[in-house]
């Protein structure tokens, strides 16, 4: 990485949301599994290299966010230092063992459901950026604005 790479990467964090489908309320008991072990992928979250913050109400989640008209749909929102931290984060961790069997849980999300951005350092990514991001995505494509680990750009001035 160049000095001037790095020296853009110290200014910004790597925002990301992802959003999915339930295919039953948090308290049934076809949610049990995941629900029982939120706190502890929450907390492999927070201990993870890279790992700078996370959209939480005070009962340590954002399970009870409602971020869309249907409450079945979830909404997770985090900061990170980089791509290559989420992505290990994601796949490399217990979230990984989670993703694999996502589908036990959540349907099939048929819009995009996954996007990051770059924002200043000190910016926290609201739902409603968060939700202009993903339809951005569904217009566009990965461009510099937001993108998927399919195509992932580096933080520019231009952010």
């Amino acid at each position: 990485m160049t000095d001037k790479a790095s020296s853009l990467q110290n200014n910004y964090h790597l925002a990301q949301i992802n959003i999915a489908k339930m295919k039953a309320p948090l308290n049934d008991p076809i949610m049990a599994e995941f629900a029982n072990a939120l706190n502890e992928v929450n907390l492999v979250a927070e201990k993870s290299p890279g790992f700078i913050w996370r959209l939480q109400t005070e009962s340590g989640n954002a399970t009870d966010l409602q971020a869309y008209s249907d409450p079945k749909i979830l909404v997770n929102i985090s900061l990170w230092q980089s791509v290559e931290q989420l992505k290990t984060y994601v796949y490399q961790s217990l979230h990984g063992n989670f993703f694999a069997r996502r589908r036990k849980w959540f349907e099939k999300y048929r819009d995009e459901h996954f996007a990051m951005w770059w924002v200043q350092a000190g910016h926290l990514p609201t739902i409603e950026e968060g939700k202009a991001k993903l339809e951005y995505l569904e217009l566009h494509g990965d461009t510099p604005e937001c993108f998927t680990f399919a195509e992932p750009y580096a933080p520019s001035l231009a952010s």
